[in-house]
């Protein structure tokens, strides 16, 4: 059985043809809208900042030694097999 949409414009997928596009907020509205989010977020204590930047601080210290002791054994084996000066 066939639909007959003679006539009719083809809408985008999920949304109803006759839905009309939501205006932009204004600046003012946004920004006052980002400040009220901004107010509900739960916002570390000095000490907590301090212990998280020591762990990434920590964590990334030790991926940089572990990369760059990878790539000194990997160049010391690839000049071993290719030769080098």
């Amino acid at each position: 059985m066939a639909i007959d949409t003679r006539g009719e414009t083809a809408g985008k997928p999920g949304k109803p043809s006759g839905e009309k596009k939501a205006k932009r907020a204004s600046p003012a509205l946004f920004y006052r809208q980002v400040v009220a989010e901004l107010r509900k977020v739960i916002w570390p204590r000095r000490k907590d900042l301090i212990t998280y930047t020591s762990v990434v601080l920590g964590f990334v210290v030790i991926m940089v030694a572990i990369v760059s002791g990878l790539d000194f054994l990997l160049t010391k084996g690839v000049l071993a097999v290719f030769g080098g000066s």
